[in-house]
């Protein structure tokens, strides 16, 4: 038997049902049996993968969902790995990163206030809550990091990839409004029910249930989420300005 944690977060039934019928549409044709749970308390979802093409499929699982590593042993230095923001840390100047690492004990990956300063090129006097309302960084955003030190947590930066999205970002002079724990269908469907598919000029996956909508020029994020927001009952929405981005560091 194959166990593999998948590189996803399942928040409901109906997100864990989705995940195991694209696994068991994917595994039709193999000789294997796949069982899809969710871990209680961090959500990630586990898959026991047990038959004659069990390495197939783990191959596919691996390939298109991604893996957790789950023991620290499997993490290096200078590993990329991705993972979901899981607190914002003003208190501490930090922020913390599920990375799917909880063997032989749970640990994040945590980016301090000090690193953050550094990869954005912002003011040392710039606030941890400047810096991830700027560009953000809420939790629940699926992000990639590399880890820089294994200590009693995981020392991180983000990765180069993911700062060069996030300034790319900023520099486009777009709205973004960041959809979690929604499904491509619904997000899909809400769009040409609202006939926002006139405001929103991309719709960009970040993970299994995480997308960003991009506005088009002078169509601001926030106001989307009332209009989305009725038939997203579940959904979190997280809104990157690109003028209060430029403008809250430039302070």
């Amino acid at each position: 038997m194959t166990e593999l944690t998948l590189f996803v977060k399942a928040f409901n039934g109906g997100q864990l049902r989705q995940i195991d019928e694209l696994l068991q549409s994917q595994f039709e044709d193999l000789d294997v049996k796949a069982t899809v749970t969710a871990n209680p308390t961090y959500k990630w979802v586990q898959v026991s993968i047990n038959g004659e093409d069990e390495v197939v499929a783990a191959a596919f699982a691996r390939k298109e969902i991604g893996i957790c590593p789950v023991n620290i042993e499997n993490v290096e230095e200078d590993t990329i790995l991705k993972g979901y923001i899981s607190k914002v840390d003003e208190s501490h100047g930090q922020i913390m990163v599920d990375v799917g690492v909880f063997e032989p004990k749970v640990m994040h990956a945590v980016v301090s206030l000090v690193v953050l300063r550094q990869q954005f090129s912002v003011s040392k006097e710039s606030t941890l809550k400047q810096i991830t309302e700027a560009y953000a960084l809420a939790e629940g955003l699926p992000i990639s990091v590399k880890i820089t030190a294994k200590d009693e947590d995981l020392e991180a930066e983000l990765s180069e990839a993911q700062v060069e999205k996030l300034k790319s970002w900023q520099q486009s002079l777009l709205d973004r409004l960041i959809i979690l724990r929604a499904n491509k269908e619904l997000v899909t469907s809400t769009l040409e029910r609202t006939h926002l598919d006139r405001d929103v000029i991309d719709v960009e996956q970040l993970g299994f249930f995480e997308f960003a909508l991009t506005c088009k020029l002078g169509t601001e994020a926030r106001g989307l989420i009332s209009r989305v927001g009725r038939y997203m009952r579940y959904a979190v929405f997280v809104v990157f300005s690109s003028k209060r981005s430029i403008d809250s560091l430039a302070e």
